[in-house]
């Protein structure tokens, strides 16, 4: 398998998916009409030591049959496409995905990169694994530990238990107390009612990983829309995504370390403990009516859902395979088929084909 095999496969996967045709509760159960936002990107890990395989492929309205993404040296950053942020209105909605949205009339800020424009869609909870390596790296400097109690709301609790809950549920009460906890600790400062340091984002610059933003959270916590953060301040792409569960992953060719190895350890067990298989798997919804399947094998993932976005990525293992998956899209709960599912079928589908390709050709 070589890098333009993959590239070409997932092009003509993500295409066979047919987005556009996606119901759309917002125009009672009409179909989509354009292209949704949809950034893919996938690392195989070849038997017996060879090269990794990796590829990013990047679709939305503007560009329906998708972009190709090119690697700066060693699987660095993308450097053919110009990253641009999401945006929200003063009543804080993401407006950029409303049926009626003119994109011509919207100004998305210009993040990192050059090339043809991708707004890049919010990644909803996968933002939680920011926090997460926030977090494990105050634990490795000295600055906090795993059982330290920590209390939010009134609740006391581990920091290591906030830290499983927030990944394994994706419990936005957690994320709050471990943002409020990375305030506390000086990772994270702000004065004048801005932010003016910011410790993630100095790793995430040293490590080459432009494409992964925290900004504008709260000393109380707070890292929605409501606080100031949310759309247009947290981003994340797919391709760093990855990277980011690549330095996570202890089996995966070894790249810089974000962590000691026991925090490592701390976030890969949540990852492997995940409950909720729903988006490029769907484990978790096997009950209801028209079930896809999605990825089928063991899954150490993160996912993030709101009404307008649906995000995941993680590690993936099935016998000799090995690769690791994320993808960021504007495929939220309002083209889900089902109150109890997260988006619409086609994403587990998409995530099932891409398996069974790679379990084919690798």
């Amino acid at each position: 398998m070589t890098a333009d095999d993959l590239a070409q496969a997932l092009l003509a996967m993500v295409r066979s998916q047919r987005f556009e045709t996606t119901p759309d509760k917002l125009q009672d159960g009409a179909p989509l009409g354009w292209h949704p936002s949809v950034d893919l990107a996938v690392a195989v890990f070849p038997r017996g030591g060879a090269a990794p395989v990796c590829v990013n492929v990047l679709f939305s309205r503007e560009h329906p049959q998708g972009l190709v993404a090119r690697f700066g040296a060693g699987f660095g950053p993308v450097d053919n496409i110009a990253f641009h942020a999401d945006v929200r209105d003063a009543q804080g909605e993401s407006i950029a995905w409303l049926p009626r949205a003119d994109w011509s009339r919207i100004d998305f800020p210009a993040w990192f990169g050059s090339g043809p424009r991708f707004v890049a869609p919010y990644p909803a909870s996968l933002l939680k694994m920011m926090v997460a390596v926030g977090i494990g790296r105050l634990v490795d400097a000295g600055r906090s530990e795993w059982a330290l109690p920590l209390t939010h709301a009134g609740t006391a609790r581990p920091v290591g238990d906030w830290l499983h809950d927030m990944i394994t549920v994706s419990s936005n009460e957690a994320t709050t107390a471990l943002v409020g906890h990375l305030h506390a600790r000086g990772a994270i400062r702000r004065e004048g009612g801005r932010e003016v340091h910011n410790e993630m984002h100095d790793l995430f610059a040293a490590h080459g990983l432009p494409g992964l933003s925290i900004a504008n959270t709260q000393p109380d916590g707070g890292w929605g829309n409501v606080a100031g953060a949310g759309v247009g301040q947290i981003q994340m792409t797919a391709w760093d995504a990855l990277r980011l569960m690549w330095r996570l992953d202890a089996d995966a060719p070894a790249q810089p370390p974000l962590l000691s190895p026991a925090s490592r350890a701390v976030l890969r067990r949540a990852l492997d403990e995940q409950k909720l298989h729903h988006n490029l798997s769907s484990e978790s919804l096997r009950g209801l009516p028209g079930w896809v399947r999605g990825i089928p094998s063991r899954f150490a993932h993160k996912t993030g859902n709101t009404q307008n976005y649906a995000s995941d990525a993680g590690i993936v293992h099935d016998g000799e395979l090995h690769y690791l998956i994320a993808v960021t899209t504007s495929l939220g709960s309002r083209y889900a088929p089902h109150p109890d599912a997260s988006t619409t079928w086609k994403l587990p589908a998409l995530g099932g084909v891409v398996h069974a390709w790679l379990k084919a050709n690798s």
